[in-house]
């Protein structure tokens, strides 16, 4: 059986075919992903991107600062220069509201700073042009918990021996945090921590705990004593009573979360709003508005980063906890911290005796 031959098809119907359609998309795409390839290139090529660390110079926010500053740019199309710089005061207050107000949003400027100031804005502890959930969020480092601890020859073990005898807790001041958790917990669950305040830092406290002066200290993070007092984690000398954070560290599964010790919602509320900056460790953000483009680059480079064996055998070796979230992530936390109902804020100020205005200590 023989078929007609077919008559030639025109141009139009040559452009119309399934199989030239589909292959100009693709060289479509091909354009398109060559030339954001190379407007990416191009963004930061030749520039200088500036880190401002809101702590003075040594210290974990210094150190951790440093360690981005060191390697960012090579995960960064255009290997632009990286700088960093301290801008201390307030408990990063002062570089957190200079990213708020001052920096520009091309991506040359971003910042670290302390990981509480979103619940310190909840607290109404801040100036009132300082909006942490506007800031654009690139990323955090770590999540590892803080923990509130006694030492070894104390007798306590667990939480609910804090509630059947007084125990001593060194802090530095009323409202820093050594002072803050166990407050709470004896206005909460009934707990007979007894504060003693005035130590120059956590240094001081541990020296008294050795001498016997003081039972405990109210908060250390867990990666931190690891890394500073390797023996005193090792050997059980500091024993934690409760982890603050969103998460266990896998070497304390038996120590409960802040969280889960709550007894109705209203504590949970509370024990939640403390807990969540505490998964915001070293944080880096850019200011409000950043350059979409500009912040997707420092994303992803973030990411990268944070992944890279060098740069994790490194943090090792200088006892760094590297843990991070993204920074979709971290912008959800913190609207999640300034979602606190307002009752629920009211009663966190009622029992630490946080002033407004007043941001609290590291």
């Amino acid at each position: 059986m023989s078929f007609p031959a077919r008559s030639p098809r025109s141009h139009a119907e040559r452009l119309r075919s399934p199989r030239t359609m589909l292959a100009a998309a693709a060289g479509v795409v091909l354009c398109a992903f060559t030339a954001n390839g190379a407007a990416a290139d191009d963004y930061f090529k030749g520039k200088t991107i500036r880190i401002v660390i809101g702590t003075p110079p040594g210290g974990g926010y210094d150190a951790y600062g440093r360690l981005v500053a060191r390697h960012l740019g090579d995960f960064i199309p255009g290997k632009p220069t990286l700088v960093a710089s301290n801008l201390p005061g307030a408990s990063g207050l002062k570089a957190a509201t200079y990213l708020q107000t001052v920096a520009p949003k091309d991506g040359t400027v971003i910042a670290t700073f302390n990981k509480s100031m979103p619940l310190y804005q909840a607290l109404g502890q801040v100036p009132v042009e300082l909006k942490t959930e506007q800031l654009s969020y690139i990323g955090s480092v770590s999540q590892t918990s803080e923990v509130l601890s006694v030492w070894h020859k104390s007798g306590v073990k667990t939480i609910e021996d804090a509630k059947k005898r007084e125990v001593l807790i060194g802090a530095d001041a009323a409202t820093g945090t050594m002072a803050v958790y166990p407050t709470l917990l004896n206005a909460t669950l009934g707990t007979k921590f007894k504060i003693v305040t005035g130590y120059a830092g956590g240094n001081a406290v541990n020296l008294a705990m050795e001498q016997g002066e003081v039972d405990g200290r109210g908060t250390t993070t867990w990666s931190s004593l690891k890394a500073t007092k390797p023996q005193w984690a090792k050997d059980g000398l500091l024993v934690p009573l409760v982890q603050v954070g969103l998460r266990k560290e896998a070497d304390l599964p038996h120590v409960p979360l802040l969280v889960e010790l709550a007894q109705n919602d209203e504590q949970r509320s509370m024990f939640r709003a403390m807990s969540a900056p505490i998964s915001l460790e070293r944080l880096f953000a850019g200011p409000p508005g950043m350059d979409s483009e500009a912040l997707a680059i420092l994303r992803d480079a973030f990411s990268r980063l944070l992944q890279d064996p060098v740069v994790l055998a490194e943090a090792a070796r200088q006892g760094m906890d590297i843990s991070p979230r993204r920074g979709e992530d971290v912008g959800a936390i913190v609207a999640d911290i300034l979602a606190t109902p307002a009752p629920v804020i009211h009663k966190i100020k009622e029992i630490t005796g946080m002033k407004e205005g007043e941001a609290g200590k590291e």
